[in-house]
Formats: structure tokens, C-alpha cells, sequence
């Protein structure tokens, strides 16, 4: 399992979590429930900047997934790493 890094001029960590959560659910990210509900969007994309790689780590549940942030911007759902790609 590798993880993967956030290119941070095209790609938000928020917009990460929404399609790492659609692969991980097998849903449409635009039927997905809003990251909003769960966590701050714009909070969340701060935290995680360009310069950020102090081992931040932020973890939450959506749903009936566990979500994981990490300061090297690996996304993972449940343990498993999401590639954007």
C-alpha cells in the first residue's frame, strides 16, 4: 500500500477526502452527503497547506467510514489509501 501526495496548487485536500470517500462507497461524489456536515472544508484545506509536513494527522467519521488525513497528503478510508489518480 502506497500513499500518495497532494499537489497543492491543483488540488485540495477536501476535494481528496470527497473522492476518496466516493471510490470508498462506491458513490457519486455529488450524492455523497456534504464534507460540511462532518468537518470544515476550508478548515481542513488550511491545515493541510503547502508547507505543512509536521506529521498533522487529523482523523474523523463520516458516515459509517473512518477518514484519515495525513500531513504528507495521504487520504485513507477505513486503513486503505485513496489515489487520486
Amino acid at each position: 500500500m502506497t500513499g500518495t501526495t497532494v499537489e497543492h496548487y491543483s488540488d485540495s485536500i477536501s476535494l481528496r477526502v470527497v473522492e476518496a470517500l466516493a471510490t470508498a462507497t462506491d458513490t457519486a461524489a455529488h450524492e455523497l452527503e456534504p464534507l460540511y456536515n462532518v468537518v470544515d472544508p476550508e478548515a481542513l484545506d488550511q491545515l493541510f497547506t503547502q508547507d505543512t509536513n509536521n506529521g498533522v494527522r487529523v482523523t474523523f467519521e463520516y458516515g459509517d467510514s473512518l477518514v484519515e488525513v495525513r500531513s504528507d497528503g495521504t487520504v485513507s478510508i477505513d486503513g486503505n489509501v485513496h489515489d487520486s489518480g
